[in-house]
C-alpha cells in the first residue's frame, strides 16, 4: 500500500477521520516541531558583558510575546575564553534543547585551543543578531581628548600602561595589538572576566584603557566617567558623533563583534528551523531594533548557509590575525 503525504488542512482532515474510525493519531503527526522542556540558552561569556545583556534582552522579549512554548533559561559559561561553553554544546546530551549566545572567541577559542579539537562549523547556524562596534575608551581624568593624546601618554608609560580586556586572544586583545603595532606602543593587555568587569576596572581608574562595545561602557559614559576617543567602525557611530573612525585618522582598521546565536551540534533539522523563526520575530520586535540603535550595534538578520559562510570568512580572517600576533 502506498504511503500518502499531506499537510495543513488536509493533515487535519486525515487526523478527524482517523479519529471517527478509532485509530489514534500522535501530535507529531500533524504539527511542527516544539522544545518538550526548558531550553538551556548558554552565554560563553560572564555576567554584565554585551554577550550577557543581550541574551538576556532577549529572553524578555521570547517570554513578553511567547515566541517560544517553552522558556529559555540562561546560563554564563565564561570560562576558559569561551572553551567552557563551546565544550558544553559539542556534548550536549539533548542539542534540541541546548542553544547559545557566541561572540568572536567562537573562532579565537578552537584556533587558540586546538586540542579542543572544535570546529566552529559544526555548530547549528539559527541567527546572527548583531554586529557590535568597538571604541578606544579612556577615563575623563586622564585629560585625553584624542588619539595623538592617548599615543603620547600611552608611549611614555611604556608597559605601566594597562589596557584591560576580555579574555587572552580574544577581540580586546586583538584590538590592542592593532594599536601595539600602528601607533609604535609597549601597552600592556590585562585580560578579565566578561566586558562589564572591563568596564569597572577603567571607570574605577585600575586600567588606563579599554576598547568596550558601547552597551559595557554606556553607563559610566553617561555618567561622564569616561571618554570615547575612536571608533573601530567604518563611520562614525551616531551616538559618539564626535569620536571619529581610525580609517579617518590614517589607520585603515576596521572590526566587529558577532552576536549570534547557534545550536549545539547534532541538532534536527526541525528544531533548528523552529529557534530560526523565533529569533528571527525577535530580531523584528521593537525592542531589539531599539535595543540596537541603543547599543550602536549595526548588521541584519543572517541565518542557515549565509551564516555558515559568514562564520567561514571570519574563522579564516582571525587565523591570520593571531598568527600575526604570534598567539598560534
Amino acid at each position: 500500500m502506498k504511503s500518502l503525504k499531506v499537510s495543513g488542512i488536509g493533515a487535519l482532515a486525515v487526523a478527524l477521520a482517523f479519529a471517527v474510525a478509532g485509530v489514534s493519531v500522535s501530535k507529531d503527526a500533524t504539527a511542527a516541531w516544539e522544545p518538550k522542556k526548558p531550553v538551556e540558552f548558554v552565554i560563553m561569556a560572564g555576567k554584565g558583558g554585551g554577550a550577557d545583556k543581550m541574551a538576556r534582552l532577549m529572553q524578555s522579549v521570547i517570554e513578553k510575546h511567547k515566541f517560544s512554548s517553552k522558556p529559555m533559561t540562561p546560563i554564563n559559561k565564561p570560562g576558559g575564553s569561551g572553551a567552557e561553553a563551546l565544550i558544553h554544546l559539542k556534548q550536549a546530551s539533548d542539542p534540541d534543547h541546548t542553544i547559545m549566545v557566541t561572540l568572536n572567541s567562537f573562532y579565537t577559542t578552537p584556533l587558540r585551543q586546538e586540542k579542543l579539537k572544535i570546529d566552529p562549523l559544526s555548530y547549528t547556524p539559527i541567527a546572527r543578531m548583531a554586529l557590535d562596534t568597538f571604541l578606544l575608551w579612556v577615563h575623563k581624568d586622564s585629560g585625553i581628548k584624542n588619539v595623538d593624546e592617548f599615543v603620547k601618554a600611552a608611549k611614555s608609560s611604556g608597559n605601566k600602561w594597562i589596557m584591560a580586556g576580555t579574555g587572552k586572544g580574544q577581540e580586546d586583545q586583538l584590538l590592542t595589538d592593532f594599536l601595539n603595532s600602528a601607533y609604535d606602543l609597549d601597552m600592556k593587555y590585562v585580560p578579565f572576566k566578561g566586558g562589564g568587569r572591563v568596564a569597572k576596572e577603567l571607570a574605577g581608574k585600575h586600567a588606563n584603557s579599554t576598547v568596550n562595545n558601547p552597551s559595557e561602557q554606556l553607563g559610566f559614559y553617561q555618567a561622564g566617567d569616561t571618554v570615547p576617543i575612536a571608533a573601530f567602525t567604518p563611520d562614525r557611530l551616531p551616538m559618539f558623533k564626535d569620536s571619529p573612525t581610525f580609517k579617518e585618522l590614517g589607520k585603515d582598521y576596521v572590526y566587529f563583534m558577532q552576536r549570534s546565536v547557534v545550536g549545539a551540534p547534532g541538532m534536527s533539522k526541525e528544531a533548528a528551523a523552529y529557534y530560526q523563526n523565533v529569533f528571527k520575530q525577535v530580531y523584528d520586535s521593537a525592542e531589539w531594533q531599539k535595543y540596537m540603535k541603543d547599543k550602536s550595534l549595526q548588521g541584519e538578520y543572517i541565518t542557515g548557509g549565509d551564516l555558515q559562510a559568514f562564520w567561514k570568512k571570519e574563522f579564516e580572517n582571525h587565523r591570520q590575525m593571531l598568527t600575526k600576533m604570534g598567539e598560534m
